[in-house]
């Protein structure tokens, strides 16, 4: 499964007025992450994703993805369980007029697909044990 979300601004927004854009996905492994930042962001309309709260991506707190004309794009292993699988796009921006569209791409796959053993089960099956 892709998943795609999209957001764009129309107006200067703060961080602490930042929009938080709901981003529901089905329970599996989040293996590809992809924000996409328009032409015209100019570095100055800024991203982070958060899971409940707690700041995900990027990975070092009080930092945001920001680009112009950028694909930010990146390999994952991030887990959802179910009834707890919708993360947070956090948008705000700088910029006064010709706001660009930010777009985050999200891949996710069941867990038995990218993981169809446990650890327990590679480890016995290399011992030879059934």
């Amino acid at each position: 499964m892709f998943y795609a979300f999209s957001y764009l601004p129309t107006a200067k927004i703060l961080e602490v007025d930042a929009v938080h854009l709901p981003m529901p996905l089905a329970a599996g492994i989040i293996h590809q992450v992809d924000v996409l930042f328009q032409d015209g962001c100019n570095h100055q309309t800024f991203i982070r994703i958060e899971d409940s709260g707690f700041q995900i991506w990027p990975t070092n707190k009080q930092e945001k993805l920001r680009g112009n004309a950028t694909a930010i794009s990146f390999r994952e292993f991030y887990e959802l369980k179910p009834g707890d699988s919708t993360l947070t796009a956090v948008i705000w921006t700088d910029l006064t007029a010709a706001w660009a569209e930010v777009i985050v791409q999200i891949g996710l796959l069941p867990k038995r697909i990218i993981q169809p053993m446990s650890f327990d089960e590679l480890l016995a099956a290399a011992a030879g044990i059934v």
